[in-house]
């Protein structure tokens, strides 16, 4: 720990931190004690007991309407809610399981999907006006991946426009409502999957992270964001933002249930020029996995730099538990990457046909068209020269896990912004991606787990990263630590 964190400090916070746990573990367990509430089940604990037929698929599909039809108003988690689909694929679902046949954990499971990611019949929209009314005609692999594992789809998820940006204020569909507290942003861009996994909406949901969009929403919402190495999973029919950059990857309530839903999405597919020929990892086996003698390495700059106060204490309250759980813990240090030049040049490129258009370019919100224009100008030689630079820090990731086997860092540097505010005047988004956009340039396996609370009672996430193909070491840490803690059970008061 710093020398500059006294122990007074650290007591003070760590009173903050715990000041929300008496209030709303009332209600977590409230909830968890209840039957009929079935949306309170864990991808995990509905699984065992669909398996066990104690339960059916329509019976837990049903659930989640009549839930999404009360919260969802407040929330504006969805955009496209495909109830009667949804119940017929649980009917179908139910009549395999009834016959002898399952397909996995995740058979009868329902889910949703960020509206940046295809499915065939039902509008993509990417939550802008300029795809309002866009129906593919095919499923993105990763939703053919879900279907195949028997997943039940109730609809797609609210975003920030096109992906770029971390509030989810701009979107063609109105302001996505952080569960915790209705009034603030439930960061971005995956903030529709991530409010509406911690609003019980969905048992799980598909985000994608390009700077930080998994990770970020799912510590503003305390929920488990997991971004898995890039490539692992095919982002093939997922409007885009920049390939080398783009991940997809799952929001849930439980590092299990991340578990999963990755292994479910993940592998090769031909036809996207970055997915990687790699044999799965078995990331459901790193769930429960002894880790003492697991080395973390604590990279304090930039990453520690700057925080919110209260944030800095909870996650050098996490390093303690951390540091307990393993067999040694040092400072480490990582070089700067810059990518943006790469970022920015692939996201002009994909927009620039639809920014010729004068009719669709006026349906872009203004700040993200600016956003768009930034890469207008970019060179090849500056592309080329960045993705190489990129190229190579990938190449040479692992010689950062010489001395430590994972990393440990905050995942935001501060709680999430006021939607009043956000409306009012754009924030600095950068300090929202300070912390996880290097792990997105390295390409590496991150998750974020809940690690605590403000005073005012808003989650806070600690982020675990792990060498190229290291989920199951990454998740084999999460669980531990979500098994010596009890943040993950928190419920926001108001949605109980």
């Amino acid at each position: 720990m710093n020398d500059d964190i006294t122990r007074r400090k650290l007591l003070a916070g760590a009173g903050a931190v715990l000041a929300t746990r008496a209030v709303t573990s009332d209600a977590a367990q409230a909830a968890s004690n209840s039957e009929a509430d079935l949306t309170a089940l864990t991808v995990t604990e509905a699984s065992r007991r669909l398996a066990a037929r104690e339960i059916t698929s329509v019976d837990l599909t049903r659930a989640y309407l009549q839930r999404i039809e009360r919260l969802n108003p407040r929330i504006n988690a969805y955009i496209t809610v495909t109830g009667e689909q949804a119940l017929a694929q649980a009917h179908d679902l139910d009549a395999e399981r009834a016959a002898g046949r399952t397909r996995g954990p995740l058979h009868g499971i329902p889910v949703a999907l960020k509206d940046n990611i295809d499915t065939a019949g039902i509008r993509t929209t990417a939550a802008s006006a300029v795809y309002a009314d866009r129906v593919p005609d095919e499923d993105a692999p990763v939703v053919q991946k879900l279907r195949a594992a028997g997943a039940v789809f109730l609809g797609k998820l609210n975003m920030h426009e096109f992906a770029y940006g971390g509030t989810c204020v701009i979107t063609h569909y109105g302001p996505v409502h952080n569960p915790w507290n209705l009034d603030y942003t439930p960061g971005g861009s995956s903030g529709g999957s991530a409010a509406a996994v911690a609003a019980r909406l969905c048992a799980a949901a598909l985000g994608t992270d390009t700077a930080a969009s998994v990770r970020f929403p799912a510590a503003c919402c305390g929920v488990v964001g997991l971004k898995a190495t890039h490539g692992l999973a095919s982002i093939r029919g997922i409007v885009p933002l920049s390939e080398m950059h783009d991940h997809v990857g799952p929001i849930a309530r439980s590092v299990a249930d991340t578990a999963l839903v990755m292994e479910a999405i993940a592998g090769y597919d031909a036809l996207d020029p970055v997915s990687i020929r790699a044999a799965v990892p078995r990331m459901a086996e790193g769930i429960g996995r002894d880790v003492k003698t697991l080395r973390i390495g604590v990279p304090r700059k930039p990453f520690f730099d700057g925080l919110d106060p209260q944030i800095e204490v909870a996650v050098h309250v996490a390093l303690d538990v951390l540091r307990g759980l393993t067999r040694s813990m040092v400072d480490v240090d990582l070089p700067n990457v810059d990518s943006y030049t790469v970022l920015s040049a692939e996201t002009y490129q994909y927009h620039a046909k639809l920014i010729a258009d004068p009719v669709k370019r006026a349906l872009y919100d203004p700040i993200t068209l600016g956003r768009i224009m930034g890469g207008a100008n970019i060179s090849s030689t500056d592309y080329i020269q960045s993705r190489r630079r990129m190229q190579l820090a990938r190449n040479t990731v692992n010689q950062h896990f010489e001395r430590v086997d994972l990393l440990i860092t905050p995942t935001s540097m501060a709680p999430p912004v006021a939607i009043a505010a956000a409306l009012a005047q754009v924030p600095d988004e950068s300090g929202m991606i300070r912390n996880t956009l290097p792990f997105d340039v390295y390409g590496i396996p991150t998750i974020s787990v809940p690690c605590g609370f403000t005073r005012t009672g808003f989650p806070i996430g600690v982020q675990i990263s792990g060498p190229p193909l290291g989920e199951a070491r990454v998740l084999a840490l999460a669980h531990a630590y979500e098994r010596a803690t009890q943040w993950h059970t928190r419920m926001p008061l108001a949605l109980a």
